[in-house]
């Protein structure tokens, strides 16, 4: 039998617990069992703390010989126990990484996180330098790769009026000046078109050019969907406009933001960092532009005719329908267990 292990997780607000209850439904919808207890949201620290742990308690007496568990990973203190007990049962174990603790947070050495690992008998990577950097630094779990995170809402993509130049820039997201440091800088760099932000923090009178800012505030992600503005959906992180850099921004060389998805979600092409991890899947795709810097974008955005914009916009709508049906998901889920 095909499981998986819920818990609480604390709100949907957060892109994290927003793209682990998703993976949840998609495996319910592929009739996985869940052998801890059902799925909460509670926000209160108590609470949490006692579903969750109740929740990995009950796990074991649920599995049997033979079961494949899916296990979404960080579990934090109670992975190794749970993976020791399935492993005790005569199950195997197949782990789905949302985060690794050993970059931006450094809640973990890099040989802890792979000693940590080791304990699953198949790894689902992000995507391919993912899986390399896991190989490359010990992992000896079966390793595969996710390529992007699904994104599940029944809300649609509002149909945009006709596309007319300058474009405009879409970023949503923590917006405050240490998160995302180079918003502040990024102004000085634009002429003609605009950003629209989506999110908290914001402090516009710090930043440079502030005139080509749409401040919009806080949008939850299904209101997003249907009524975002702008026509591209950027993917960046760190301190300069020049190169993603810092904690957050080297992360991107690694990492599946899960913003990408609600861009595409939204039907808007990306613009996303040419050595970010996802780089690869836009272009390969054709749903966005990959840049070196954010200091050139003017020049690429006047550039781009309203045709070839067209042409992007009609494959991001494409793979937003996949997105939608829990498609990446369900391949990754169904290779590893094929290999177990």
């Amino acid at each position: 039998m095909n499981c998986y292990l819920s818990r609480n997780y604390k709100g949907l607000s957060s892109a994290g617990n927003k793209a682990k209850t998703d993976i949840e439904r998609i495996m319910e919808d592929m009739s996985f069992r869940n052998v801890g207890l059902q799925q909460t949201t509670y926000t209160n620290e108590i609470l949490s703390f006692l579903t969750t742990l109740a929740s990995v308690l009950k796990s074991p007496f649920y599995l049997q010989k033979g079961d494949k568990l899916v296990l979404q990973y960080p579990l934090k203190k109670y992975f190794t126990f749970v993976c020791n007990m399935a492993h005790l049962k005569g199950a195997k174990v197949i782990v789905l990484i949302h985060d690794l603790g050993s970059f931006r947070r450094k809640a973990l050495t890099i040989k802890q996180e792979i000693q940590r690992l080791n304990h699953a008998d198949y790894v689902i990577a992000h995507n391919e330098k993912m899986r390399k950097w896991l190989e490359d630094n010990g992992c000896t779990a079966k390793l595969g790769v996710l390529e992007i995170f699904d994104y599940l809402s029944e809300t649609k993509a509002s149909a945009q009026p006709d596309v007319k130049k300058p474009y405009g820039v879409l970023y949503a997201g923590a917006l405050n000046l240490r998160k995302n440091t180079f918003l502040y800088e990024v102004g000085k760099y634009i002429h003609s078109f605009h950003f629209n932000l989506y999110g908290n923090g914001f402090e516009i009178n710090k930043a440079k050019g502030k005139e080509h800012f749409n401040y919009m505030g806080f949008v939850k992600s299904d209101n997003l969907i249907a009524t975002a503005q702008g026509d591209f959906g950027l993917v960046w992180d760190g301190f300069s406009a020049s190169a993603c850099t810092g904690n957050f921004g080297e992360y991107l060389q690694f990492n599946n933001p899960h913003k990408t998805s609600l861009y595409i979600r939204c039907e808007l092409p990306v613009i996303i960092w040419n050595k970010a991890a996802l780089a690869d899947f836009v272009c390969k795709n054709g749903i966005g532009i990959c840049i070196d810097s954010l200091t050139d974008l003017e020049g690429i955005l006047n550039a781009l005719s309203e045709e070839q914009y067209l042409e992007m916009k009609k494959k991001t709508a494409r793979i937003g329908q996949l997105l939608s049906e829990g498609y990446f998901t369900k391949k990754a889920l169904q290779k590893a267990i094929e290999s177990l």
